[in-house]
Formats: structure tokens, sequence, C-alpha cells
């Protein structure tokens, strides 16, 4: 659909000015007054506080939706003085991060209620991280992407700490916190030059400018490469990486789950706005940076995950070498490369919810967290259903056909060829062959090996049985039918 432009909108008198933005922006507005009300309630229904912040919080995450998906025909517009955009790209990233969240929501519920000192305050944070991945969907400009990014990060701070007397968690809550701050204070640093040397926040006229600009300008690419350390922070590559598995691990597993999903969404719109929106000119330097980082995720994530024996730090290290494969289509430059990437990061999050979902629904011993890889000895003895997803889950983060993971690693080797990146396609290629040995390892415990630990599920868990089982199905209905996301990927891109 076409665009409006930001002065059709001023040029309106100024209630019927307020009343067109604010149906733009209803969803975030909404969000907000929704998140302040789950806080307020919580606070006033002692012992139940729980329970009620819980059915709020999928309310207001019903909500959203529906008013994001009435909102999908409205046409893309510029607002508030450039700094927040309504497109394609913004619309499905909002729907998709607020069904995640949701989903988290339900796998974590049976896993929360086993928990001694469980409190409402996981909801609570989930929500106004939510507030903030949605603006970072919607950013234009250096200022409204870092106000969405910190929101996001302090409420995942807190929730790595969220189980209070934990050791573990402590740490891995310190250790983010800190390499958080670095991150950040290195993304704004780069900010900071490149509106010193542009004089706009805004990333059109920060991409106009380059157009215009003759010779190379090295602090341009100093305020670019300070830029792409804080984006490579956000996705966990490597040699940015090192938080991501002491925080996959310390965690409690339902933070652990959203932190591997919801967030990668935000992540990847943030790195196509500021790469692709607001530094294509400097395109050549910015493939560069996303080549090496690309290349050291894929190999080091693999090859660091095969000595894993816990199953959280292996499925980190799996998710670095994902995000290896997400740079690969970002540093193509081009529109089917970024819908590659998109659709990839999609699928990862489906994958990640789905795996992580198993776990949440396991116990050992009356405890909540599943620990090393032998516990899933055996799991196909005592749990045949729970098995069949989690070998889905393993098979399509393999990328084994049958299973769209296939497909999403098939679309990004199409990009690297078309645009001549034949030896990353070949990299690409034999990283996911010696991955495939620790997916095929988890299979093997299931249904191989005798049972070690018969583990239990968690009560109350009839909703979250039947989200999980969908999550399978849809790991194998997307490989039979792929082009229907694949096509919606490519259209946000025109």
């Amino acid at each position: 659909m076409d665009s409006l432009d930001i002065n059709s909108i001023d040029s309106l008198p100024g209630l019927l000015n307020m009343l067109v933005k604010s149906l733009v922006v209803m969803p975030e507005i909404a969000l907000l007054i929704g998140t302040l009300t789950v806080l307020l309630v919580s606070l006033y229904t002692g012992r139940n506080s729980e329970n009620v912040t819980y059915v709020f919080s999928l309310a207001t995450l019903a909500g959203m939706v529906f008013l994001l998906l009435r909102g999908m025909d409205r046409p893309n517009v510029v607002l508030f003085n450039e700094m927040y955009v309504h497109d394609e790209l913004a619309k499905l990233i909002k729907v998709l991060i607020c069904v995640t969240v949701a989903v988290i929501f339900i796998y974590a519920r049976p896993y929360l209620l086993n928990l001694k000192n469980s409190r409402p305050e996981f909801y609570i944070l989930g929500l106004f991280a939510t507030l903030g991945m949605l603006v970072m969907a919607s950013a234009q400009n250096f200022i409204t992407i870092y106000l969405g990014l910190e929101l996001l990060s302090l409420c995942l701070y807190a929730l790595v700490a969220y189980i209070r007397d934990s050791n573990d968690a402590a740490e891995a809550a310190i250790k983010y916190f800190v390499l958080g701050a670095i991150a950040s204070g290195l993304l704004l640093y780069g900010m900071s030059i490149m509106y010193g040397i542009t004089g706009s926040l805004n990333l059109a006229e920060i991409n106009i400018y380059l157009e215009n600009i003759e010779g190379l300008n090295i602090g341009l690419i100093f305020a670019l490469t300070f830029i792409v350390v804080g984006v490579a922070f956000k996705f966990g590559a490597v040699p940015f990486h090192m938080w991501v598995p002491d925080v996959y691990q310390g965690a409690p597993t339902a933070v652990t789950l959203f932190i591997s999903t919801a967030p990668k969404l935000a992540a990847f719109v943030m790195a196509i706005r500021l790469l692709s929106y607001g530094m294509q000119e400097l395109v050549v330097d910015w493939q560069q940076m996303l080549m090496i980082l690309a290349v050291l995720s894929l190999v080091f994530g693999n090859i660091i995950a095969i000595a894993q024996s816990h199953i959280k730090r292996m499925l980190a290290y799996s998710t670095i070498s994902h995000i290896g494969f997400v740079l690969l289509g970002l540093l193509s430059g081009e529109n089917f490369g970024y819908a590659s990437a998109l659709f990839y990061t999609i699928i990862y999050v489906l994958m990640a919810a789905g795996a992580f979902g198993v776990l949440l629904l396991l116990n050992k011993h009356n405890r909540s967290d599943i620990d090393e890889l032998s516990d899933l000895k055996g799991l196909n003895q005592s749990h045949p259903r729970l098995a069949i997803i989690m070998m889905l889950m393993m098979f399509s983060m393999a990328g084994m056909p049958l299973t769209v993971g296939f497909y999403a690693k098939l679309y990004v080797l199409q990009s690297l060829v078309y645009n001549d990146f034949i030896w990353l396609a070949i990299l690409a290629v034999i990283m996911s062959i010696v991955g495939a040995f620790y997916y095929l390892r988890v299979i093997k415990y299931i249904y191989f090996d005798d049972l070690l630990v018969r583990l239990g599920t968690q009560n109350n868990a009839l909703m979250a049985n039947a989200i999980l089982t969908t999550n399978g199905l849809l790991i194998v209905g997307l490989f039979i039918f792929p082009n229907y996301l694949l096509n919606y990927c490519v259209s946000v891109f025109p």
C-alpha cells in the first residue's frame, strides 16, 4: 500500500490530527494501559495475584493481537516528526511478538506454579518488555530505537534474576547487566558519532546524507562499527556472545524461553532499520562486518555445542549458530536476503519455543528444571508425545527435510548463491552438517537409550500441552506449505 507522508497528517486540524495518530499507535497505548492495570490489580489481589495477573496478561495480549490485526489494512504512515513508522514490516513483527509472548506465558504457567517463590512479576515484566519490542518495531529514529531497546533490556535483566534465592540466576543477571550496559554504551556512542557527522537522528535523513557524501569518511566507519557491535550483542553473535550460555543456563527455564524467542524478532527489525533503512549507502562496509560475525557464529556455535552436556547451554550455542544464518541473510544487502533472514528468524522462534516448551512441561524429582542432556534418555518410554515434539524441533533445527527448518536454511543459502557468496553458502552447509551431530544426539538419547530418570510432568498444563502440540504440527505443516509465510516475508520488503 502507498505510504502517507507525515505532512499530510500533520497538516490536518488539531483534533483530527491527534485522532489519526492515536488510531495508528493505539496498540502501544492499549498495551501500556493494560500493563499498568495488571500491575495495579496484582497489588490488591493478595494470594490470588498470580492467577489474576496471568489471566489479565493473556487478555491484554489477546486485545493487542486484535487491535494489530484490525490495523493491518491501514496505509503505511510516518508519525511524530518521523520518529515512528507504521509499515508492513512493523505490522508483521508486532503481531508475531504479541503471539509469541502469549505462548511464552502459557508455556511458563505450569512451571511457575511449581516454584515455591513464584510471583506475578514475570508477567508484568514480560508485558513491559513487549512494549519495548513494539517500540523497536516502529522506530525510525535513534532515540526511539534506544528507548525501546533499553525498556526491553531492563526488563530482561530483572527477569533473569526472577528467582531471588538462586545464586546461578543472580550471577547470570549480573553478567547480563554488565555486558548489556557496555553494549548499550557502545551502541549509543556509535549513534552519537553518526549524529555528529550527519546532523540528524532520523534514519531516513541519515541515508539521504550518506547518498550525497563524497569520498570515505573514517568517522562514519567508526560509528557504523559501534552500531554493528550493539546489534551483534542483542543477537548474541560471536564474539559478543559471552552472555548467552551463562544467561541461558543460569536463568529459570521460563525466562530462558523468553530471551531466546521474542527479543530475536525485535533484534532483527532493529538491524533492518539501522543497516538497511538508515545506512544502505554503507552496505559494503557493514556487509564485511556481518560476514565476519556470521562466520564466527556458525563455526564457534556449532563446534562448541558438541562439547556441551547441559541442555540449556547446548541450546544457547545452537542459538548462536542460528544467528549466524540470520546474519548470512542480512549481509546479502537485498530484499530477498532480508526476506529469507526474516523467514529464518520466525522459524527459529517457533523451534526454540517448542524445544523450551517441552523442557518446561517436564520436571525431575519435583524440580522444574531439566539440567543435563542425559536426563532425556528414554523420554519416549515415559512421554511419547513430548518425545515426538522434541524430535521434530531437533530435526528442524538441524535443517532436515519434512520439517520447516529445511526451507529456512535453503532460502538463506539461495540468497547467498544469488549474490555470489558461494564460499559462504558452502561453509554454511558444512556447519549445518556439523550441527546435525548434537541435534541427532538428543534424538538418540530420547529414542535409543534406556530410561535413566523417570521424569514427571507439570500439573495444570492442559492449555500448554495443546499449544505445544500445535507448535509441533506447525513445524511439519509449514514444510508442506512454506510459500504462504515466505511470500508474506517477501511482501514486507517492497
